[in-house]
């Protein structure tokens, strides 16, 4: 290489400028070779910031990859970087924490903590990426990192928090590290009016449910149905004009009743026919 640049001294110049693909920074990146990327960026520091077809700086490869030497001297040459996207909309951080690359995490949230706050697609926190992808050391070390209540209760764009993620995918350890952390809420709920615990009951499959019901149970989660009888009984204490509504909500209560065993006839009916 320093041979090529003492014959051609803009060999690296025309690279930034004409390059569709790949520099060769983003090489030395994904590689691994600190030497090269120390040489490239001493030379042409700008190129750091230079992105490829999949709009991925040499920094969210270094990262993907869990070489840490070499994001420490991509930081010191551009910690903005911290904050690009790819074409997935992901930063060097997401990458990390999905691929698992702790000590990156680590190097990443010291240069950048606003990096750990970036939403992706669907509204997703890396948090939420972390249970996705079962990176319970990455979700730990970014929760006591950032010890911040809204961020651990971050919902996405369906409301579910990472604690309903968790449940869902019976994640048994993340899931009693998360009911360990005073700041989580239990019994959240998501846009489909469900709790915890009501996604437990709607996934049940396995052993691993027992054991994470009763840890939920123990940490106070209940269902959501709990949670608006818990409501309704509070507000009848409580409201002056209580004592004059019983009828109207037997009544109610009847209308229910009678509609919900006609829906469960035509479910019959249904896969009667079929």
């Amino acid at each position: 290489m320093k041979k090529l640049l003492q014959e051609d001294p803009i060999i690296l110049d025309r690279v930034i400028v004409n390059s569709y693909s790949d520099t060769p920074l983003h090489v030395a990146a994904i590689l691994g070779h600190i030497d090269f990327v120390k040489e490239i960026l001493r030379r042409r520091p700008e190129i750091a910031q230079e992105l490829n077809l999949c709009q991925s700086s040499p920094l969210h490869l270094a990262s993907a990859k869990g070489h840490i030497e070499v994001v420490r001297v991509l930081l010191s040459a551009n910690p903005l970087m911290c904050l690009a996207r790819d074409r997935n909309g992901l930063t060097p951080l997401h990458l990390a924490a999905i691929k698992g690359r702790i000590e990156v995490v680590k190097e990443l949230v010291h240069a950048k903590p606003d990096a750990a706050r970036v939403i992706v697609t669907q509204g997703k926190t890396i948090l939420h990426l972390c249970a996705k992808y079962c990176q319970i050391e990455a979700l730990k070390l970014l929760v006591n990192n950032i010890r911040d209540q809204d961020f651990t209760n971050c919902k996405d764009s369906v409301g579910n928090t990472i604690l309903h993620l968790a449940v869902a995918d019976k994640q048994v350890e993340t899931v009693k590290f998360l009911l360990m952390e005073s700041a989580m809420e239990v019994n959240s709920q998501n846009l489909c009016g469900m709790t915890a615990m009501d996604v437990l009951i709607h996934s049940w499959i396995d052993v691993r449910d027992e054991e994470i019901g009763e840890t939920l149970k123990c940490a106070g989660a209940f269902k959501s149905t709990e949670n608006n009888s818990l409501v309704q009984i509070n507000h009848n204490i409580t409201s002056p004009s209580s004592n004059l509504s019983y009828e109207h909500r037997d009544l109610s209560s009847n209308v229910k009743k009678n509609s919900r065993e006609k829906m469960f006839k035509q479910k019959d009916d249904w896969l009667e026919k079929k």
